[in-house]
């Protein structure tokens, strides 16, 4: 597995996290997603890094209003979204 398909996974398994309510665990593996997803991003071109800082804002957003099922929608779905776009433009 490559470091796209590993770090599309845990997007996914926290996202499910956050819909457990398990809100404190998932909260802990989104730290190391969010490292790994800027590792990959800092590869990318100027358009997607842009995309990723004002997803990342919104993810933050969420997490402070304790929105977790809108901040899984946006991990499971967003953030796998532009990681899938970001690799094939690598």
């Amino acid at each position: 597995m490559n470091g796209f398909a590993h770090c599309i996974s845990d997007c996914r398994q926290c996202a499910q996290l956050f819909r457990l309510g398990r809100d404190v665990e998932a909260a802990l593996n989104m730290v190391d997603v969010f490292e790994k997803s800027q590792a990959l991003f800092d590869q990318m071109p100027q358009a997607i890094q842009q995309q990723w800082a004002q997803l990342l804002m919104s993810m933050f957003a969420a997490q402070e209003a304790q929105d977790w099922l809108g901040l899984a929608d946006s991990m499971e779905y967003e953030l796998v979204d532009l990681l899938e776009t970001g690799q094939s433009r690598v």
